[in-house]
C-alpha cells in the first residue's frame, strides 16, 4: 500500500500541475483532462485523489497556501530571535511583494483564483480566512510593540494593521503589473512603518 508520503507527493505534482495552468492562462476554462495532461497522470488518478474539479482547486489552493505559510515561517525565523517587531511586520509585509520568482508565482497563481474567489463559496471561505488571521498577527504584533515602547502608544493597532496589509496587497498588483518597481514598494512600506515605530530595532 502506498505510503502517506507518497499521497502527498502525488497531490502535489497534480497542484502544481493547477497552478501552472493557472499562471499561463487562469483558471476559468481549466478542465480535469487538462490537468490531469499537464501532471502527467491519468484523469482517474487525478479524480481519485481530488473528485471533482472544485474539489481539485480547492485542494491546490490549500497546498499553495501551506506553502506560503511555511516558506513565510522560514524567512521571519531567518530573522534570528534578536529581531525586533518592526522587523517581524515588515517580514510579514514582504512576503505579499513579489520580490523573487519564487513569491511572483505564487502571487500570479493567486490572482488566477480571485475571480473563483468571488463566484464560488468553497474558495472564498479559504480566502477569507486568511485576511483576518493576517490582521489578527500584525495587529498583535503592533500591540506588543505599543508595550514596549518599539511603536507610538496613540495608534489603533487593528486600523494599522489592515491598512498596512491592505497597502501590501495594492502594492503587490502594482508590481505584478509593472506600474511600479519592487524597490519603490518596499520603500512605502517602509515609510509606513517608519510612521508607525518609534525605534527601527
Amino acid at each position: 500500500m502506498p505510503r502517506q508520503a507518497d499521497h502527498d507527493a502525488r497531490r502535489r505534482q497534480i497542484a502544481e500541475a493547477v497552478w501552472r495552468l493557472a499562471a499561463r492562462g487562469g483558471l476559468e476554462d481549466v478542465t480535469l483532462r487538462q490537468v490531469a495532461a499537464e501532471a502527467g497522470v491519468s484523469a482517474r488518478l487525478l479524480q481519485y485523489y481530488f473528485g471533482t474539479r472544485d474539489r481539485l482547486l480547492l485542494g491546490a489552493l490549500e497546498i499553495l497556501n501551506a506553502d506560503a505559510e511555511a516558506r513565510a515561517a522560514e524567512r521571519l525565523a531567518g530573522l534570528g530571535e534578536a529581531a525586533g517587531t518592526r522587523a517581524l511586520v515588515r517580514g510579514v509585509l514582504l512576503e505579499m511583494l513579489p520580490l523573487d520568482e519564487e513569491r511572483r508565482n505564487r502571487q500570479v497563481v493567486y490572482a488566477a483564483y480571485f475571480v473563483r474567489f468571488l463566484v464560488e463559496p468553497a474558495l472564498a471561505a479559504v480566502a477569507g480566512a486568511a485576511t483576518p488571521a493576517l490582521e489578527e498577527l500584525v495587529t498583535g504584533l503592533i500591540v506588543r510593540a505599543q508595550h514596549t515602547g518599539e511603536a507610538r502608544g496613540d495608534l489603533d493597532a487593528a486600523g494599522e494593521a489592515a491598512y498596512l496589509l491592505a497597502g501590501a496587497e495594492g502594492l503587490q498588483s502594482g508590481v505584478l503589473l509593472g506600474q511600479r518597481d519592487a524597490d519603490r514598494a518596499v520603500a512605502l512600506i517602509d515609510r509606513q512603518l517608519d510612521r508607525i515605530f518609534t525605534a527601527t530595532t
